[in-house]
């Protein structure tokens, strides 16, 4: 186990994308005592979204055309670790996730030392607002990636997440997709290279001013997840390389 500063360097990353009506109520939330720096990526909104985060002073850096919630993220962490970060959430500005729970990600990491942290609703003391259908959804998906990286995840299709700096420099996520798989090849990849996974309870919000996928992407999303792992199996049993897993 790797030792961690005494005063870890704690960035939040926000992943932006038309968070106009969302972003000042996440960013009053945040517990700034706990955090030495905020930085927002804008995705190429045609809100106010970046006007709106320039104004409250956050550090923003704007992509100069849309490029997808997985390019957003490689932004993120890209400018994080510039900034010297020791560790790393990234919270949604779009009001899904309660940004009080920063703190929680905080305490596990300094008291576990833990590589990658996932928020978890359906953690004693999580959300328990999640629609019956989404849940079982997620709930499969999990056991999924469970039985095939021998992890005891209990939700696997999180966006709220906290890395280590450690993490950052060692995996190759700068080789993943430019949407929603590139979470899903994260965890993968966390795991391939023997990096600590842990999860804390966390609250998730339904609202109309929230980015959630649809039906058919959500279904899209499923399926990907399937053949990521598949790719997984076959890199292991040295069949075929799956080229997100190599450095």
């Amino acid at each position: 186990m790797s030792s961690i500063p005494k005063q870890p360097k704690v960035i939040v990353v926000m992943p932006a994308y038309n968070a106009a009506r969302t972003l000042e109520k996440v960013y009053r939330g945040i517990p700034k005592n706990k955090v030495n720096k905020i930085l927002l990526i804008d995705d190429k909104s045609v809100d106010n979204t970046v006007k709106i985060s320039r104004k409250l002073k956050i550090k923003t850096i704007v992509h100069k055309k849309n490029q997808g919630y997985g390019a957003n993220q490689r932004t993120c962490y890209t400018e994080a670790l510039k900034l010297k970060a020791d560790f790393v959430i990234m919270l949604h500005p779009d009001g899904q996730y309660d940004p009080k729970d920063i703190v929680k990600f905080i305490n596990k990491y300094k008291k576990n030392h833990t590589d990658l942290i996932l928020g978890s609703r359906f953690l004693k003391g999580g959300d328990r607002k999640t629609p019956f259908y989404k849940s079982i959804s997620i709930r499969v998906i999990t056991g999924m990636f469970n039985a095939v990286l021998g992890t005891s995840l209990s939700e696997a299709n999180t966006g709220y997440r906290g890395f280590s700096r450690r993490l950052l420099q060692t995996i190759p996520w700068q080789k993943n997709g430019n949407g929603y798989i590139f979470d899903p090849q994260l965890i993968i990849q966390a795991r391939h290279y023997g990096f600590t996974i842990g999860d804390v309870p966390i609250f998730k919000d339904y609202h109309d001013a929230a980015s959630s996928p649809n039906f058919m992407t959500s279904l899209r999303h499923g399926i990907e997840n399937l053949q990521l792992l598949g790719e997984y199996i076959l890199h292991r049993l040295n069949i075929r390389k799956a080229q997100f897993l190599t450095q």
